[in-house]
């Protein structure tokens, strides 16, 4: 016979899933029964926080789902942070958990793991929460979520299966694979657009998240156009040293005098969001007059004016937009100067010790081309959200925008390295964040996962010290005592080494990856 735990992961197959992060538990056994007969990968980390953040990693990387199973109650509790941090981001994730026998639910009775409402908790935080009480559920399920990750602004999703409903019969059940797109950009709008852009004189381009992998369309239009690029931090990697790109923050005073400067701006897959155009919460930013906003999320368009609104995957609608407009308009002239000039103003306007934070990151950058760099909340990070140029799309991403969770870069960059197995890892993190998920290095280790684990030791958090200086408050609490990394790398069975500063950061990054396994590097900060 055939159960439901067991046809869960028979599904999942056919929907080319090829890796789970989960902790086994009493209330997910039945789950566990067809994983160990399917060709589904099983990672387990140390902590269903880690889990979760594995999961983001995964998808953010690879470009896939990111999969987390756990147990109900604890288990899923402790995942919540990670499904903020995905949802904060869009960040395609299913998570799938237990939950207690139907006849417990809600009945307050003191079971193991019970909570008064677990689907209720998770619609909160979760674009959708379903709970299975029947077999013929799960394929329509499933693909209600696969159809959203991929023909809308994605994020998490979460099913739980009672126990009881985990052992009940599942033969024949089919998947339902309905491939759903995204919308088509309308055709007016299109048109209406490519008239805009005609007439610009001084077009500029916003490039978020939403547009990291529609390089190509993205590279031609703004040539068309003579339009520099300006890239907020999850769009890092577009456009890589080319004239008209500006990898830089639009919370920087130079990248907002360009704004406004503009005629006209095109918002490709951004949300505006304060994290990337108002990081220091002065106020200063203002949404352009003269907009154009490419979304797949059409609740995104809706909470942002703009002249047009074009709901599409950004790829499409750039590719239709280049059609409309043709080939005989010529660009700007003066795009490649003010791309330029903002450039220099933007990293000139940056203290020094920023400058040369950023500079650490370059030299990860230049030590291992084509890497993936997956940050936590720590100082070269903010830094480099600030001005950094990445040389892969999709490659430069972080906890420290949005939901801004301490310790997402250690687990996230175990995911990463599992979906994208030839390209060089890097977790760059914080003394203070590391500790949020130090033993994830397990993790790492039973994965064969070889992320390179950079630790920028500066005794605490020196980055919320900072802020409580700034505003008058003696520093509290920012001061937790490290451990000796490197010890507990080599307890782990990890190579590791200790550097004083970035000085020799280069070769030790080459010593790193030549060895193919997970490696730790602890740069002690004065």
């Amino acid at each position: 016979m055939t159960t439901v735990g067991e046809a869960l992961i028979t599904l999942l197959e056919a929907h080319d899933v090829d890796t789970v992060f989960g902790i086994p538990g009493v209330h997910t056994v039945e789950l566990y029964r067809g994983l160990a007969r399917s060709k589904i990968r099983h990672v387990t980390p140390r902590h269903e926080q880690g889990a979760g953040f594995m999961a983001d990693g995964y998808a953010r990387a690879g470009g896939r789902p990111g999969i987390a199973f756990v147990i109900t109650g604890p288990g899923l509790t402790n995942t919540i942070t990670a499904m903020g941090q995905a949802r904060a981001d869009s960040v395609p994730m299913l998570v799938i958990s237990g939950v207690n026998a139907t006849p417990t639910l809600g009945k307050g009775l003191g079971h193991l793991h019970e909570l008064p409402d677990q689907r209720g908790m998770m619609e909160k935080v979760a674009l959708f929460s379903h709970r299975v009480t029947d077999a013929d559920e799960l394929p329509g399920v499933l693909a209600r979520a696969f159809a959203l990750f991929s023909s809308s602004r994605p994020g998490p999703v979460h099913i739980e299966i009672p126990t009881d409903i985990m052992v009940k019969p599942a033969g024949g059940i089919a998947a339902l694979l309905t491939n759903v797109a995204p919308p088509e950009p309308n055709p007016a709008a299109i048109a209406e657009a490519a008239k805009l852009c005609a007439a610009a004189r001084r077009p500029l381009v916003l490039a978020g998240g939403g547009a990291k992998r529609a390089e190509a369309p993205l590279q031609r239009l703004a040539e068309r156009l003579g339009a520099p690029v300006v890239q907020t931090a999850n769009a890092r990697g577009l456009l890589h040293r080319h004239p008209l790109g500006v990898p830089a923050s639009p919370s920087l005073k130079a990248v907002r005098a360009l704004m406004a400067e503009a005629d006209l701006v095109i918002a490709a897959g951004t949300e505006f969001g304060p994290t990337d155009y108002d990081g220091y919460s002065d106020g200063g930013f203002v949404l352009p007059s003269n907009l154009i906003r490419v979304d797949i999320g059409a609740d995104q368009l809706a909470r942002r004016p703009a002249r047009i609104s074009i709901h599409a995957d950004c790829g499409a609608a750039l590719e239709a937009l280049l059609v409309e407009i043709g080939t005989d308009q010529p660009p700007s002239g003066d795009g490649q100067s003010r791309a330029a000039a903002t450039r220099q103003a933007a990293f000139a306007e940056m203290a020094p010790a920023l400058q040369a934070q950023t500079r650490a990151v370059e030299m990860i950058r230049d030590a291992l081309p084509g890497s993936i760099i997956v940050g936590d909340s720590t100082q070269p990070v903010y830094a480099a959200n600030l001005y950094y140029d990445h040389d892969r799309p999709g490659g430069w991403f972080n906890a420290a925008t949005g939901f801004g969770a301490l310790g997402y870069g250690p687990p996230a960059a175990i995911g990463a390295a599992l979906a994208v197995p030839d390209a060089p890892v890097v977790c760059l993190t914080g003394d203070g964040g590391f500790q949020f998920t130090l033993p994830e290095l397990g993790a790492a280790l039973d994965a064969a996962a070889p992320v390179i684990f950079v630790v920028w030791n500066n005794l605490g958090y020196r980055e919320i010290e900072t802020s409580m200086l700034d505003v008058g408050v003696e520093p509290v609490g920012v001061s937790p005592a490290p451990p000796d990394f490197c010890k507990l790398a080599e307890a782990y069975g990890i190579a590791a080494e200790r550097l004083a500063g970035i000085g020799h950061l280069a070769d030790a990054l080459k010593r790193a990856r030549a060895t193919g396994l997970p490696y730790v590097i602890e740069i002690t900060i004065d």
